[in-house]
């Protein structure tokens, strides 16, 4: 037809070759402004002495990380992090699944259910924070004043004020918060479970806790690994439940890597040595995400 352009393949070729770049270039300068280049800018900061505010600093190489393990702070601080990623995983985790069990089988009212247990996960932490400091109020706290009311005064005390109980007392929210998440995720896996399995089982005489062990638990394994990569990397990095309730005190009881970090960086003016730190807990955190991301990337091909 008489005016017709003709393209060459050529042309078309090499612009859709370019053409998915340039859609993704907004993407990506996002994700190099504030992921990349920060990351790297700490990665700078934390071989250097910087304080944080003075516009000079000098290079100190990997002295920064050198320090860390003659730091009794770091020592303890790492000690309450295992402490505190043992009992955040296993016990939210375990109550969690008992939970979703129970959800799905015959119970009326799973809807509301769903929601009471799922609804400490979704509040804001320093509220949550603020209502237990007020149940564990040594004065006009509701836990004590419950235990003087049944005669165990004994026990009363100042559950965030010693280093015995602070970080335990710390956990309990903790807890009651992070149990919504994995029991949803349970919850959503058992019901994908065939039935047929099930009654299969049952044909060839097994019990009820056989078919647990034996049916149940290996359909969990994707829903296992989701629930323990995600609590492990969120229990390390733990920071502001504990920042908020007790302040890292009394002395150093509850201090955890990421409160260290931060009054480091922000109180005592040693961002360098606080930027190590923080650099320490990513490693880990990505140290713990790669197996996770790689059997997800198994099961998806």
């Amino acid at each position: 037809m008489a005016g017709t352009v003709a393209v060459k393949p050529s042309t078309v070729k090499r612009g859709g070759r370019w053409s998915p770049w340039l859609f993704a270039i907004p993407a990506l300068a996002v994700y190099v402004a504030f992921l990349v280049y920060p990351a790297l800018s700490s990665l700078w900061f934390s071989l250097t002495n910087w304080d944080g505010l003075s516009a000079t600093y000098k290079f100190v190489g990997l002295d920064n990380y050198f320090k860390l393990p003659h730091d009794p702070v770091v020592v303890s601080a790492v000690q309450n992090n295992l402490i505190w990623t043992v009992v955040t995983i296993a016990v939210p985790t375990v109550i969690g699944l008992l939970l979703a069990i129970a959800l799905n089988g015959k119970v009326h009212g799973k809807p509301i259910l769903r929601l009471i247990f799922y609804t400490p996960a979704v509040l804001p932490l320093v509220s949550i924070a603020s209502i237990w400091g007020w149940l564990y109020n040594p004065q006009y706290g509701a836990i004590n004043s419950f235990l003087r009311m049944i005669g165990l005064d004994g026990l009363a005390q100042a559950w965030l004020g010693q280093d015995s109980t602070a970080l335990w007392a710390v956990m309990v929210p903790a807890i009651w918060l992070r149990t919504g998440f994995p029991m949803l995720l349970y919850l959503a896996a058992l019901q994908g479970i065939p039935n047929e399995l099930y009654e299969a089982a049952t044909v060839d005489g097994a019990t009820k806790w056989q078919q647990f062990w034996h049916v149940t638990m290996p359909s969990l394994r994707p829903a296992h690994y989701i629930v323990l990569a995600l609590s492990l990397i969120d229990s390390f990095k733990v920071f502001d439940m504990i920042y908020a309730m007790t302040y890292g005190g009394p002395g150093t009881s509850t201090q955890v890597m990421g409160t260290w970090m931060y009054f480091n960086v922000f109180q005592y003016y040693q961002a360098g040595y606080g930027t190590a730190i923080a650099v320490v807990i990513t490693l880990v955190a990505v140290a713990v995400g790669i197996p996770y991301v790689r059997s997800q990337t198994r099961e998806a091909s």
